[in-house]
């Protein structure tokens, strides 16, 4: 697993403009900074009220959407905490392929001011195991810099798969 630069990232970030401009903000810092430490994707899945989530702010190349619930993102939406997932073949049916090369990601919930979870983070990478529990809180510390999480979100620790 590779350390990746979340603290300086964080440093990057502001916590000015509305709910889209932080994610796009977001999603361009992370994949800027995060790219060459393999990722091949990031991006945010919202929650619209329907029983699907509806692709956001993505980089850097084409993704499904909407997606069911049934996915990684479905998972780590409905239960409300970040998920690890070493190898996204070990999902099975339940996994929303978007490219067949990704191997691992990790999804991490989003909650408005009123603790409603509104969607998540998604990041895809072409390796296995490429994510761990630092990610997770790496990526909680740019959300949160960014206005679209809180130290306080009602969050569990991260399930890994």
């Amino acid at each position: 697993m590779k350390r990746r630069p979340y603290d300086e990232i964080v440093n990057e970030i502001n916590d000015h403009g509305d709910r889209k401009t932080q994610m796009r903000a977001v999603v361009d810092a992370l994949w800027t900074r995060l790219a060459e430490t393999g990722v091949s994707w990031v991006g945010f899945y919202e929650h619209e009220g329907r029983p699907e989530l509806v692709l956001g702010p993505s980089r850097n190349k084409p993704a499904c959407s909407p997606i069911g619930l049934h996915g990684a993102c479905g998972r780590a939406f409905l239960e409300r905490r970040p998920l690890i997932v070493s190898n996204v073949r070990a999902l099975g049916a339940a996994y929303v392929a978007c490219d067949p090369r990704d191997l691992s990601e990790v999804v991490v919930p989003i909650f408005d001011g009123a603790g409603v979870c509104r969607g998540v983070l998604d990041l895809d990478s072409f390796e296995s195991g490429a994510f761990g529990v630092e990610d997770v809180q790496g990526l909680r510390a740019v959300l949160t810099k960014a206005g679209l999480a809180a130290a306080s979100d009602p969050i569990g620790h991260a399930l890994q798969v």
